[in-house]
């Protein structure tokens, strides 16, 4: 994933102002496919349209209040001219930098309102029967998942794969794999237990076996012994 570029609160620029802050959004987070990390040598601090002319894929609001600056439609034309007023957040992603997917996360309600631009307007969508909603150009789903994150349980905003898996944080990532190798190791352990005792049995086998080869040494000897004593004694041991 290095040839790609993802902020958080960092300013996209889509038209040149004095002072530059009134010609920018800063998403809570967005996405932009395709494009590297550094950009004449240097970590963007920023995303300027005009100097990259590739839009990020989606854009992401986290909404402390009841969503309505996230959802303003007020246009550049409806303000007055001088002002320092902004137009409206949503007007901006869906019809200037036009950012193909924006989503909504009301913070308060837990709710979540993703919209897809279709034909220049921003169309809400459904979610699917798991609850998510489709980001069809990044082959994922994006949800609202109830669990234990950063030792907060509560409700976050969450990925997905289009087939509905959970798609891991690191720290998830590393503790499951943890786990994976405690079990390969108990099991590994296990197995060279098995066979601690499959040699343990062996080896009781093998001495049961000497212990009976010995007994029955001992018997023929015994036998021998008896039979030439006999035949000292002048008798026949076969005729007894």
């Amino acid at each position: 994933m290095d040839n790609m570029r993802s902020g958080s609160s960092c300013g996209i620029y889509w038209r040149e102002t004095d002072p530059p802050e009134r010609g920018a959004e800063a998403p809570d987070w967005f996405y932009v496919p395709n494009v590297p990390p550094r950009l004449d040598g240097q970590y963007r601090r920023s995303y300027v349209l005009w100097r990259e002319y590739i839009v990020p894929l989606i854009a992401i609001e986290f909404a402390s209040g009841d969503g309505s600056e996230e959802l303003d439609n007020t246009p550049l034309s409806a303000l007055p001219s001088g002002g320092n007023q902004k137009p409206g957040k949503f007007w901006v992603y869906e019809r200037i930098i036009r950012i193909p997917y924006y989503a909504i996360y009301k913070i308060q309600t837990n709710e979540l309102e993703v919209y897809n631009c279709v034909n220049t307007r921003y169309h809400r969508l459904e979610p699917n029967d798991r609850g998510n909603y489709p980001i069809d150009l990044m082959g994922v789903e994006l949800g609202v998942w109830s669990g234990s994150y950063q030792n907060q349980t509560q409700q976050w905003l969450r990925w997905w794969d289009n087939q509905g898996n959970l798609l891991l944080t690191g720290s998830e990532r590393a503790r499951l794999e943890s786990l994976h190798a405690d079990a390969e190791t108990q099991r590994a352990d296990a197995e060279t237990q098995r066979a601690n005792a499959e040699t343990q049995r062996a080896d009781a086998e093998t001495q049961r076996a000497d212990a009976e080869t010995q007994r029955a040494d001992r018997e023929q000897e015994q036998k021998e012994r008896l039979a030439a004593y006999l035949r000292s004694q002048g008798i026949d041991p076969d005729l007894i």
